[in-house]
């Protein structure tokens, strides 16, 4: 069996999980773009002992693609399940990563399962699956990344047990971030004093911060070899902007916390 997905727990979001999941109650997760969201649901899927099925939400998305969909191969038509039809059937945690990035249409699919029926119906088939108990619904999304039309309705929204993230406080971050990228307790905290003080700037148009994904892609660059600043500046800076301004305002705050260090 493998290891536990590491994951350093906040705030007792752990033992929220475990209480939906024993209640049979589905899960929204609410926080920024790399605080640790994915992270923390493969940690429980793996400490709960179920199947984890992943679905990454993207504007194309449409109910047929979740439920599934009849194809042709070998002179017949067979039914193909989709991913949230095969977690139904598996009894598995179903994790749909940044949901209002789907078709509006889609996240009405979900209704029937988020609410005390707990059916995923297949009109297609005439099929309607019950979850099993140990079945789990889980959404994500970033409510500071919205317009009006890229909302969860409150139809939606309504039938979740809620759960909101952060990024870390700065020692629960350093030790991530060490344990994740596999370098010294100063370093990782050198990053971390850099994303805080990314994180307060308000004058410069960044449609996100720096998150503790990216301080981990440039602790495993520092880890490779590569000096702090070429490490900051290419796993944090460039990911954050393309906007030269921007850049260079970003490195002098780099500059500032840092000097030349290597």
């Amino acid at each position: 069996m493998s290891s536990l997905p590491f994951y350093a727990e906040q705030a007792g979001e752990c033992s929220l999980f475990e209480h939906a999941w024993r209640k049979q109650l589905p899960l929204l997760i609410k926080g920024p773009t790399g605080c640790g969201k994915t992270r923390f649901v493969e940690h429980m899927a793996a400490r709960l002992k179920r199947p984890l099925v992943t679905v990454s939400c993207h504007d194309d998305l449409s109910a047929a693609d979740l439920v599934g969909r009849f194809l042709i191969g070998n002179g017949s038509t067979q039914w193909s399940d989709g991913p949230l039809a095969r977690a139904v059937r598996q009894g598995a945690i179903c994790y749909l990563d940044e949901v209002v990035e789907a078709r509006k249409d889609t996240t009405v699919v979900l209704h029937p399962l988020a609410d005390d029926r707990r059916i995923l119906p297949i009109e297609r088939t005439g099929e309607e699956l019950a979850a099993p108990p140990e079945f789990m619904l889980v959404i994500s999304y970033n409510p500071g990344y919205q317009n009006l039309l890229k909302g969860l309705k409150p139809s939606t929204r309504q039938r979740f047990v809620s759960l909101s993230m952060n990024y870390p406080n700065a020692m629960v971050e350093a030790g991530i971030v060490q344990a994740e990228a596999g370098i010294t307790q100063a370093q990782a905290q050198q990053l971390v004093q850099l994303a805080t003080a990314l994180r307060a700037l308000t004058d410069h148009d960044l449609e996100e911060t720096a998150s503790t994904r990216l301080l981990v892609s440039a602790g495993r660059l520092l880890a490779s070899g590569l000096p702090l600043q070429t490490a900051c500046q290419a796993a944090i800076i460039d990911a954050l902007t393309d906007d030269l301004a921007t850049a260079q305002a970003l490195r002098e705050v780099a500059r500032a916390l840092f000097g030349d260090a290597s």
